[in-house]
């Protein structure tokens, strides 16, 4: 008896848990504007240097028509456009700038006086407000690297406190955070403390997704939770789209932070509504407590939870406390046991790459749609759509197409697509969007596999150890992604072609990994090292039952 059957008795997914459920989905929306908010907070303009002539009040980006940029700008070595971040050492008289009076080559000086930018597309931000370009582009994709930073910091921190203090405390703690912090990198007065609390806003949005994430799953019965872990993905996609239409009415970019961050306050009610996880309380002894829960969603759902089915919760607790000490006298697992035997540690290395191409190759699709060309609201407001669908071949295919199939098809797919950007002829922005997105939906589904294929390959003795560490991998990739952005100005599908590249080797690599899909799940080391030797066995016995059947026949 477990807390599986409380479950069954109470109805796998009852009025109870999907009012909470749903509930928990609406967390995942806010979460999706912090992550994506970088692309319009950070979104960089068309930009000039401010010339000699040119008074710095009155000066716009348009002052000086594109057709006369070759008088005032060289030509940079290496994208051929003008290098605006430098201007030519010459007198900018009117007559000059006619066409009337000849060239003379001066040589060029950095810009100092100041940047001009381009608002038809956005009025500010926080590139244009602190001139995060030429000499300090790096800065901005530094800040959404440690955005990311703070994802995996944030994992590991508000993952610890959901385990000790409780899931409820924890999910209220980071939203409290996520909206103080918000706030602050709204009013930053400069750089440093605008990306010290976006970085602490990215620790929170783990803290508010995941233990909601949790809190879901462990109400819901094991029949529904492919469903329940898919579907609040979606929750995120949606997320996703609607920060698009955030950024088309609010164009200022501390007013954007504002309005992204202030949704967070409807949560606060949530304190009253959504109950700590009744799972969470038995593992921590305190009974009492979740046979309260229990029976608030007994007499939601209209059910009766047999007595005896709370006696044997009670000796079921009990022994659970005997077996965790018996644990805690015992060496902990760690991640050098998945690498100390030779067939698990090159599944274990093939996940964590598989996890980094994911991640990676998922975010700096995601944060590249202003590079793509076109409506650049539109390509994102896309990029969120087509996660949609993705998530749906999931919930149709997961459990009949087998994990691995559907991994490594959906990342050789997203590779072809993203490589095929080579060929995209000059000026056709359309196919490098539709190949972009096409890709973009490949890693989604990807992405989504990723999560139930590794927790089934790992042994159960090591399991949360084995997904911690592909966790913080996959974070790896999330960090190093917001510098895709810098290629994109060298040579426009230089992203996409390395995501593609990316993705087509994780999917071929991903073929050495065994199937899951109706598979015992390993328990122990020694089960996780056997998992996939016998397939690879069976076909080397084959192969060479073969080789041996070609002899005799050639003797013959």
């Amino acid at each position: 008896m477990g807390y599986d059957d409380v479950i069954t008795h109470l109805g796998e997914f009852g009025r109870y848990q999907k009012r909470i459920y749903y509930l928990l989905c609406l967390p995942a929306i806010v979460c999706a504007f912090h992550k994506l908010a970088g692309v319009f907070l950070l979104a960089k303009p068309d930009f000039r240097c401010q010339l000699p002539h040119e008074d710095a009040a009155t000066a716009q980006f348009s002052s000086l028509p594109h057709e006369k940029w070759s008088l005032a700008y060289p030509p940079d070595s290496v994208t051929g456009k003008a290098s605006t971040c430098e201007y030519y050492d010459v007198t900018y008289s009117a007559d000059y700038l006619n066409g009337s009076e000849p060239f003379k080559q001066n040589g060029t000086v950095a810009c100092s006086a100041g940047f001009l930018y381009d608002q038809s597309k956005y009025l500010n931000s926080a590139v244009t407000e602190w001139d995060m370009v030429c000499n300090r582009s790096l800065l901005s994709a530094t800040s959404d690297s440690l955005f990311m930073l703070g994802v995996l910091l944030g994992s590991f921190i508000f993952g610890q406190m959901s385990d000790k203090l409780g899931r409820k405390p924890t999910f209220f703690a980071s939203l409290i955070l996520q909206l103080i912090f918000g706030v602050l990198a709204a009013v930053a007065p400069e750089y440093f403390s605008y990306t010290i609390s976006r970085m602490i806003v990215g620790a929170t949005t783990s803290g508010v997704f995941l233990v909601a994430y949790v809190i879901a799953l462990e109400m819901v019965g094991s029949s529904y939770r492919l469903f329940a872990g898919v579907a609040m993905q979606m929750f995120f996609s949606v997320g996703f789209m609607l920060t698009a239409a955030f950024a088309y009415f609010i164009h200022d970019w501390r007013w954007l932070q504002i309005a992204l961050t202030l949704p967070g306050l409807l949560f606060v009610c949530y304190y009253w509504i959504i109950p700590e996880s009744a799972r969470w309380l038995l593992l921590k002894g305190r009974k009492e407590e979740a046979f309260v829960i229990i029976e608030k969603a007994a007499k939601e759902n209209r059910v009766e939870i047999p007595s005896e089915i709370y006696e044997q919760l009670v000796e079921e607790v009990a022994e659970k406390k005997k077996q965790d000490e018996l644990t805690a006298s015992q060496p902990a697992a760690t991640v050098f046991d998945l690498l100390r035997h030779p067939n698990l540690r090159r599944k274990t290395l093939l996940i964590f790459f598989d996890w980094f191409v994911n991640s990676g190759v998922y975010y700096g699709l995601s944060w590249n749609t202003n590079n793509l060309g076109g409506n650049q609201l539109l390509n994102f407001m896309i990029s969120g759509a087509v996660e949609i669908p993705a998530y749906v071949l999931l919930l149709f295919t997961l459990n009949r197409w087998g994990r691995r199939s559907i991994l490594c098809g959906t990342m050789l797919i997203a590779g072809v697509s993203l490589l095929l950007t080579i060929a995209v002829p000059s000026g056709k922005t359309w196919m490098i969007v539709a190949c972009a997105m096409i890709g973009k939906l490949a890693i989604t589904a990807s992405y989504g596999t990723i999560y139930i294929f590794s927790a089934e390959q790992f042994p159960t003795v090591v399991r949360n150890v084995g997904l911690g560490a592909s966790s913080m991998v996959a974070r790896v990739g999330g960090i190093l992604a917001p510098y895709l952005k810098l290629l994109g100005e060298i040579w426009q599908p230089l992203p996409l072609i390395i995501c593609g590249a990316l993705s087509l080797t994780a999917g071929l690599l991903s073929l050495l990994l065994p199937e899951t899909l109706n598979k015992p799940m390993p328990e122990t080391i020694e089960d996780g090292e056997n998992f996939g030797k016998k397939q690879e066995s069976a076909i080397s016995a084959e192969a060479g039952s073969n080789q041996e059947l070609k002899g005799m026949l050639n003797q013959s």
